[in-house]
């Protein structure tokens, strides 16, 4: 069984900044791509940025220069550092790991259970 554990959402004014936290735990063997999504109220999910395991991101557009993903592979961890937020970058942020557990020789995505951003203007 593999968990993620999403930590370091809130409310901030624009301008501000924010980092989020993506933990993988449990019968976790390897961890493959890490991406960060957004859903805002009304609308889709869709992606914000994501990263190989080789450390390889790629941006949506309008966070390019913005947010910056890392990752700690030693800890199965993803990271989204958000800075110069705006009110449009309000929404409910989920991390998504393609995990390959130690239980199974499959690759399967897990996602987190979606943290809150809320940016004030």
């Amino acid at each position: 069984q593999v968990q993620l554990v999403e930590s370091g959402g809130g409310l901030v004014q624009a301008g501000g900044s924010l980092r989020l936290s993506c933990a993988a735990s449990g019968s976790v063997f390897s961890v493959y791509v890490m991406g960060w999504y957004r859903q805002a109220p009304g609308k889709q999910r869709e992606s914000v940025a994501r990263i190989t395991s080789g450390g390889s991101t790629d941006y949506k557009e309008s966070v390019k220069g913005r947010f910056t993903i890392s990752r700690d592979n030693a800890k199965n961890t993803v990271y989204l550092q958000m800075n110069s937020l705006s009110p449009e970058d309000t929404a409910v942020y989920y991390c998504k790991l393609e995990v390959m557990s130690s239980s199974s020789p499959y690759v399967r995505d897990y996602w987190g259970q979606g943290t809150q951003v809320t940016v004030s203007s």
